[in-house]
């Protein structure tokens, strides 16, 4: 029996050839062709955003924020959209904070279509007046904490913060896993760990999945404040774009989502499955320590390119764009719909460890707790 990084080799190669030529049809409200795969239309939008788009408005490439490869498996949802519907998706490498920040300056003259990233930016671009209104094929299988009534901000997958670490250079040392975040301040581990900065919506899920272990709240970061001090000391630091770092034995533990390590651990070719692990992490005494991050997208006002927008939005929704979430180990928003790989940790450690915060709150205190964090430990750029 092939092993799940053997079958994803040939998922790869065989998916995107197998669907060429076919777009999904979901009910009622999903993308639907009116012509054939050389054909000109298509029928989008879910509800009263139902409407025909033509592939004569297609551009060469669509340009979407934080849509990149080597993140949430985008890659592959890149390379099947474009061979399903020739356009190519802009490799766009921003963190959902800088995505924000590009999209502020650029607001009267919006060069991307749609902002992507973690679920409150989007909320906050919203309520920036950066967004227009578009309910995807397939809204209707959001839960409604994750959807804006508008139809200005979709989830559209899910991560929970966790720790993933070089099992092999651990084990020599004479290492134990880590199980809660206390077991990090051990010199050995502190001495190679890195952190996200929290501009990056990575980042921000780990700071809150922290603070919240030692008892902060969206109100009192203090808590990560004094934790993060206390690990630079130790020789810790901050930075994105971690995985070569880590594949080479450079950097022994990183703080980023479940499907970092487990992408890592059974989809990469740079490391063996044996070499790496992943923990999801409780406080000193049992507390959750784990934020289940939600990720989406929302069209921009006056976005370039609509059509293409709106037909790329529904293919993400569908369960074409959302199985190829679960392959690299990101948990779809339509999970329900979905088989759940085996390889994820048992349900139980979710259960213990995992925790949601109120999303309408952390909108409203989001840029403050980023700026608190970055300022209270010393980072550029705050």
């Amino acid at each position: 029996m092939p092993s799940r990084r053997q079958f994803m080799v040939g998922v790869g190669a065989a998916g995107a050839s197998a669907m060429a030529g076919c777009v999904s049809t979901e009910g009622g409200s999903g993308t639907t062709a009116t012509a054939t795969n050389t054909g000109e239309t298509y029928q989008v939008g879910y509800g009263d955003y139902q409407t025909t788009v033509s592939a004569s408005a297609f551009p060469e490439t669509l340009y979407v924020y934080a849509v990149q490869t080597g993140w949430s498996n985008w890659g592959a949802l890149m390379e099947s959209f474009n061979s399903e519907y020739g356009v190519s998706l802009n490799d766009d490498q921003r963190s959902s904070g800088e995505a924000l920040s590009h999209a502020r300056q650029n607001a009267e003259d919006p060069n991307h279509s749609a902002m992507n990233g973690g679920y409150t930016f989007g909320v906050v671009a919203r309520n920036d007046g950066l967004t227009q209104a578009y309910k995807p094929a397939n809204y209707e299988a959001v839960p409604d904490s994750l959807k804006t009534d508008d139809g200005h901000v979709t989830a559209t997958r899910r991560m929970t913060t966790a720790v993933t670490y070089r099992a092999d250079l651990y084990e020599e040392q004479g290492i134990d896993p880590p199980e809660t975040w206390e077991d990090l301040r051990q010199p050995d581990i502190a001495e190679s760990l890195v952190f996200q900065p929290p501009q990056a919506a990575v980042g921000l899920a780990g700071a809150l999945s922290i603070n919240n272990a030692y008892g902060g709240s969206l109100t009192d970061v203090q808590p990560v404040i004094d934790y993060y001090s206390d690990l630079q000391d130790a020789g810790a630091t901050f930075q994105g774009n971690l995985e070569q770092q880590f594949t080479s034995g450079e950097i022994e533990t990183i703080v980023e989502y479940d499907y970092t390590g487990l992408d890592l651990k059974y989809n990469a070719d740079s490391i063996g499955e044996e070499q790496v692990d992943v923990s999801l992490m409780t406080g000193p005494n049992g507390e959750s320590g784990a934020l289940n991050q939600p990720y989406g997208y929302a069209m921009l006002e006056g976005a370039p390119n609509p059509e293409a927008c709106k037909l790329f939005m529904d293919y993400v929704l569908s369960l074409e764009g959302q199985r190829q979430f679960f392959d690299a180990y990101v948990r779809p928003i339509r999970a329900d719909e979905l088989e759940t790989p085996d390889e994820f940790p048992d349900q139980s450690e979710y259960e213990a460890a995992e925790f949601q915060v109120d999303y309408g709150q952390l909108v409203e205190n989001q840029e403050s707790i980023i700026e608190e964090i970055g300022e209270g430990v010393g980072l550029t750029g705050y």
